[in-house]
Formats: structure tokens, sequence, C-alpha cells
């Protein structure tokens, strides 16, 4: 198996190298590189985004289905906020829910007041909470309490919109037939990992826990598992490094990769696979965004974000000085796509001025 066939392969299985033409082929899309986080440095309560995946405006399509109840929010790539599927909520809750063996007063206080009287909202909780206590809790406790309820999966916050205010209720109010009991974790564990590694192709033990969060330990052990039911091959490259393929790629034909240039942000399922890789790549720099160059990370966008209008101070790229200079144009074109017109504007070039 080629690097070259990995990558080219990974971009296809993305979508990066053909992009989805009917919303019939978004929830498919969806279901393998979910959960799905929301574009970084969005406006709060935005939709998921499957940046560059789509000939169509991804985000509408999210917000439609999540205002249907078929995208659920929760928080599962290791504590952060993401969108699964609503029929494969159970699978992804088991496996990354962190259970908690007791509640502090603070959250059995919004639990038992979201048992009793929810769905609510955090001010209507601060408003019911004033029956425990006079003065009430305040914003500052409820949310806290709410958002670790939440990656324990013992609340469900529903956001069907970008309004501020969100209803939230106890999970099993709003989803009776989710037993989260019912489920062994190694089990959901392996299939929420299958469907990475096909997703990405190949992966390393860096790769899987960037993206997961969960512990090496319990990794470990749920990839010997996938390696033994055949789902996984081990496998060693030079520049990827030691890892895993997917038992579907083994006996791919040679495939050289599409040069192309594709800007993505932090939050991106394949920049989130390759956020050690990335940290050590870009140490010390401001990035704002990171560059996927013929299927591997060669760039980043360098600046300070604001949440108005705020420059690209750099652009970098690690290319061949002619390939560099050859390619400016394309990368620039890939950066500009969001960053353009009177908000923004890009500095430099590798450190050139523009």
């Amino acid at each position: 198996m080629l690097k070259t066939t990995i990558l080219s392969e990974r971009l296809k299985r993305h979508g990066f190298t053909r992009p989805l033409k009917t919303r019939k082929e978004y929830l498919p899309l969806f279901r393998l590189l979910q959960p799905v986080s929301t574009v970084a440095y969005a406006y709060p309560g935005s939709p998921p985004g499957l940046v560059h995946r789509t000939a169509f405006e991804h985000h509408k399509v999210a917000d439609l289905l999540r205002g249907k109840q078929t995208l659920l929010k929760g928080r599962f790539l290791g504590g952060g906020i993401g969108y699964v599927c609503a029929d494969d909520l159970a699978i992804y809750a088991t496996a990354f829910r962190k259970p908690l063996k007791e509640l502090n007063y603070l959250q059995k206080t919004v639990f038992d007041i979201l048992d009793g009287t929810g769905p609510l909202t955090p001010r209507q909780i601060k408003e019911e909470s004033q029956m425990f206590d006079g003065e009430g809790l305040l914003n500052k406790e409820i949310m806290p309490a709410l958002h670790r309820l939440q990656t324990a999966f013992l609340v469900f916050e529903d956001q069907q919109d970008t309004d501020w205010e969100r209803g939230w209720n106890t999970f099993s109010a709003e989803w009776p037939d989710v037993d989260l009991e019912d489920m062994d974790w190694t089990e959901a564990a392996m299939e929420v990992l299958r469907r990475f590694f096909q997703a990405n192709v190949f992966a390393t033990l860096e790769n899987v826990k960037d993206w997961s969060g969960l512990a090496l330990k319990s990794l470990k052990l749920v990839i010997a598992e996938l390696e033994q039911s055949g789902d996984l091959v081990p496998f060693e490259d030079a520049d990827l490094g030691a890892g895993w393929l997917f038992a579907d790629v083994v006996d791919l034909k040679t495939q050289d990769v599409p040069k192309m240039t594709l800007m993505l942000h932090k939050a991106d399922p394949l920049v989130q696979a390759h956020a050690s890789e990335l940290k050590r790549q870009f140490a010390g720099e401001e990035v704002l965004q990171y560059l996927l160059i013929d299927g591997e990370f060669k760039g980043a966008v360098l600046g300070h974000w604001r949440i108005g209008p705020h420059d690209v101070d750099n652009v970098v790229v690690e290319l061949p000085v002619k390939e560099r200079s050859a390619r400016k144009a394309e990368i620039l074109d890939a950066v500009s796509w969001r960053y353009q017109g009177e908000n923004h504007q890009i500095l430099a070039y590798h450190g050139k001025k523009i």
C-alpha cells in the first residue's frame, strides 16, 4: 500500500475530491464522519460543518436537519460539542459519555429541577432554583453544572436553531428509548472507531487519541479487538508512521494524489485527528486555519482571531521553494475563500509582504 493511495482514498472518502451533489448524499457522509463539530470560531449555536465536502451550502442542510432532530447535539470527542445522527445516538453516547459516580450539590440541584419541571432554559432553571435557595443559582453556576451533566448524558440540550434560549431536559425524558446501559462500551467504541478508520483509511494511535479524546489504554484494547475481528490491519510507512489500515483498502490499486489545496478549520474532523502533529509542526504560531495540500497538512494561515474584522498576518507553506512560488495563486485563492473583502486582508505569503 503506497502513501499516495492512502492520501488519495482519504480525500475521496472525506468528500473533498467528490463533493456531494445532492442532499440525499449528506447523511451517509455525515454518519461516517460524526461526531461533527461546528466550524471553529463560528457564531455560538451554529450548525455542524462539513466544509469543502458539498457542492451546496452544507450549513443550511445541517440547520434543517437539526431542526427536525435528525441531527442531535451532545458532548462527545473529549467532552467537546458535536452532532450525531439521531439513530446513532446510543452508540456515540455510550462510547463518549463520562459518567458521574456522584452528583455534587449544584449538579444535583440542576438535575432535580429539570427532572421535576423540564424542559427549561438556563434562565428558567435560575428562576426555579429560587425555590431551593432564596437568591437562586447564578448563571456561572448553572452552566458548568449543565455541561458536566451533559458529558455524562444525564441531560440533553435541544438546540434546533441559533436561538440563545435553548431548552434543557433530562436525557431519559427526551430519549426514553435510548438505554445507555444496554450496549457494552467496547462494542460501541469498536463501531465508532470502525467508522473513523473507514473514513481516514489509515491512522496512528496518536491520530485516534487526538480525534477521540479517549484514554490510550482503552483505545489500545479496542484497536486490538478490531485487529482480531479483521477490520484493521497493522501498517507502517516511513512518512505516515506506524498505525493501522482499514481492511477494505488493503487491495486497492495504486492511486495518485490529486493536486489540490484546501483550508480547513481547527474543528474539522481531519484536523482533529492530527492535532498533536499540527501543534508540533506549527509550534509557537498563532494559527487561524490549516492548509491541506495534496492530502497532507503542509501550511497554515496565521493571525490573531477577533470577533470583528481581522487580517491574516502570514500564510506559511512547507513546500520546496519553486513549488511554493508556482502554486502561490492557488494557495492564496484557497485562503481568500474565507479571508477577503473589507473585513480581512492577507498581509504576507511565506513571510513576504503581498
